[in-house]
């Protein structure tokens, strides 16, 4: 304790002393930009993430600006950052620290997402899975626009603005691709700044900031505005955010002391947080492994004594040791590989790849949960491995893959018929039902999508992948949890708030239904096009909806049938929980064509690329993708834009 005093006083004490020296390293974060496209091999891009940080830093250091492209050709990351050209040396290393800092919200665990953009004000840094250097624009760049207010000579700020937003492009190009001034006097003064970033020509550095200032143009008469481009930053506001020759020089030149004083006070800092990371991590190590034990046991000794105990080695020599022949898929939570018992049996085995907390969850899930359930449209769980050295579960085998690889895998000869599509949607309805309502637990899936949609034999759909399964009470409107599921498939009130019920299943449902009629997914979209739901809706309105259906089936189809689960699915995805209907309702709709439907409301068209219409802040670091076995699908970009509370 007395040393953790001692540095405590070195650490103020040191702030302090040269409070007055730095200048402002302008670490306001303008906006954090992540993709949702994820790494297909986590373990190879997150060694080339960490690789590209720390290749970035000292080039920051020794010349302000870094650029970086990992050896490795498979996940490849390109990286790049620079500060202000008129922050000192000091300060954007400070600003570039905490951009860091700021950007591995980009890459949390178990969501490696390939593509992020942080945006501070005094600095940048961005990766990507591309080489994106002599980018001048693309479709995730910002524009930001602060509200506006009012002004006696309003007019003359504007004027003002126009005038010094117009002429920055010719001003950065002939200074070497940085400016900053003002222009008016009192309230009408306004301040601007215009960067290029290194990589850029000076001739893409002016197309670059002659189209920032034609966006900047529509914030007017906004106070400040901001445009954040892959090329380029310019920035205007009534008060002077910039530092001006005068502060830079005494910034750089306030002493000698200056660098020792930053070196003493962040390599205290640096201890203290270490210190006591260190031993907040060790405890709850400590406490996590006290607990799991104590689940791991009592499961283990569960499992041992039931009917669902396998050995390891018999499971091992099922898949002739996990030979890459028998490997059916890969998913977020392991390898599934088709087994032969010594019976003759074929069973699928998952292979999980954790043995930390996230293993504990999805084991008693899937063991604890959904071992006693059975229905003809629900993947059945036939038993488990707790005692080798990894742990397996083992499925009954379902031949026909899943629906994601029936519909859109490359190796599909085949097109899903009319009456297979429907029968399809009528049995994923059915087991949805059963988990709400029938079952003697009422269980929400959380993860329905095609991928999760299994067909057998007769392509009976069945539903599989329970490790996000939760366990629902009886006596509850509804569950708060931390957000986990595949975007595209979400519901809004789950993805925004995490608030959990049934309806959230009945939701992504709905997502499915469309994306079975029409052919089309809706987690994956080339540039310009309209995704899955927002298309149907659209013929909706247009009384069309017939013309959504799969242009595969060739007019091969009921169009009143089509219509009919249309509309169902719409209904399904509609914005309000409490509009939706429950699944035994939806059954019903399914199975009788003469049934009533609602008129639906519309959807809030919750694909990857315009999650952020939802009012709140989203992003993706805390929802998964494709976690089955199959692989990924590429979801858009959802983008965050922090302001001050």
């Amino acid at each position: 304790m007395a040393l953790f005093a001692t540095l405590v006083c070195l650490l103020f004490s040191s702030f302090i002393f040269f409070s007055d020296v730095l200048a402002d390293p302008r670490i306001n974060q303008a906006a954090l930009v992540c993709g949702t496209l994820q790494a297909t091999n986590r373990s190879i891009f997150v060694t080339n993430f960490i690789a590209a940080l720390d290749a970035v830093t000292p080039q920051i250091n020794r010349r302000r600006y870094a650029q970086f492209v990992t050896d490795s050709t498979v996940e490849r990351v390109y990286a790049f950052g620079q500060c202000m050209d008129d922050l000192s040396q000091s300060d954007c290393d400070l600003c570039f620290a905490q951009s860091k800092t700021g950007i591995l919200r980009c890459v949390p665990f178990q969501l490696n997402v390939k593509e992020g953009r942080n945006y501070l004000d005094g600095c940048y840094l961005r990766y990507d899975y591309y080489d994106f250097f002599s980018e001048i624009t693309s479709p995730m760049d910002k524009t930001l626009c602060n509200s506006t207010r009012s002004y006696s000579n309003q007019s003359d700020f504007v004027i003002n603005a126009k005038g010094i937003i117009g002429n920055m492009s010719s001003r950065a190009v002939s200074n070497n691709g940085f400016w900053r001034g003002s222009v008016g006097s009192g309230n009408s003064t306004v301040y601007a700044i215009g960067q290029c970033w290194e990589t850029l020509n000076m001739s893409s550095c002016k197309t670059c900031l002659d189209t920032a200032a034609s966006k900047i143009d529509s914030c007017l008469p906004s106070f400040q505005a901001r445009v954040l481009s892959s090329g380029c930053y310019l920035r205007y506001a009534d008060y002077q955010f910039y530092n001006d020759s005068s502060t830079a020089s005494t910034s750089s030149g306030g002493g000698r002391r200056v660098p020792i004083i930053v070196s003493v006070t962040f390599s205290a800092l640096v201890f203290l947080v270490v210190l006591a990371v260190a031993a907040f991590l060790g405890k709850r190590r400590v406490d996590r492994r006290r607990k799991e034990k104590k689940q791991l046991g009592g499961l283990a000794a569960a499992v041992k004594k039931s009917a669902l105990n396998y050995k390891y080695e018999t499971l091992e020599r099922a898949t002739n040791y996990f030979n890459r022949s028998n490997k059916l898929g890969q998913g977020g939570s392991g390898s599934v590989y088709k087994g032969t018992l010594s019976d003759g049996k074929i069973v699928a085995i998952k292979r999980l790849f954790f043995s930390t907390r996230q293993w504990v969850d999805e084991f008693f899930n899937e063991v604890n949960l959904i071992s006693g359930v059975e229905h003809k449209n629900l993947v059945k769980l036939l038993g488990c491995s707790i005692t080798g050295p990894e742990s397996l579960l083992v499925y009954e085998y379902v031949p026909n893959k899943s629906l994601d690889q029936v519909m859109f895998g490359n190796d599909s000869n085949s097109i899903l018929s009319w009456n297979m599509r429907k029968n399809i949607i009528l049995g994923t309805a059915k087991g949805l039902a059963y988990l709400h309502e029938e079952s003697k637990l009422r269980i929400i899936h959380r993860d329905i999508k095609l991928s999760n949609i299994l067909l057998d034999d007769d392509f009976t759909a069945k539903i599989a992948d329970f490790g996000l399964a939760r366990c629902f009470p009886q006596d509850k409107s509804h569950i708060s949890t931390a957000v986990a599921g595949t975007l595209g498939y979400m519901a809004p009130e789950y993805l925004v708030r995490g608030k959990l019920t049934e309806k959230a299943d009945v939701y992504s449902f709905g997502v499915v239904v469309i994306e079975i009629v029409t052919g089309k997914k809706n987690t994956s979209c080339q540039p310009n096009c309209v995704y899955a739901l927002q298309m149907v809706w659209n013929f909706h309105l247009s009384n069309r909806l017939s013309e959504a259906v799969d242009p595969k089936l060739e007019g091969n189809f009921s169009r009143e049938d089509a219509v009919h689960m249309l509309k169902v699915g719409l209904l399904c995805c509609q914005a309000s929980a409490e509009l939706r209907p429950p699944m035994s309702m939806v059954v019903k709709m399914l199975t009788d064509t003469n049934c009533n439907i609602p008129s639906p409301n519309q959807p809030p068209f919750l694909s990857p690329n315009v999650a952020s219409q939802v009012p709140f802040a989203v992003t993706s670091t805390s929802v998964s993708q494709e976690g089955s076995a199959t692989q990924s699908s590429r979801n858009s970009m959802t983008i965050t834009v922090l302001d001050p509370r």
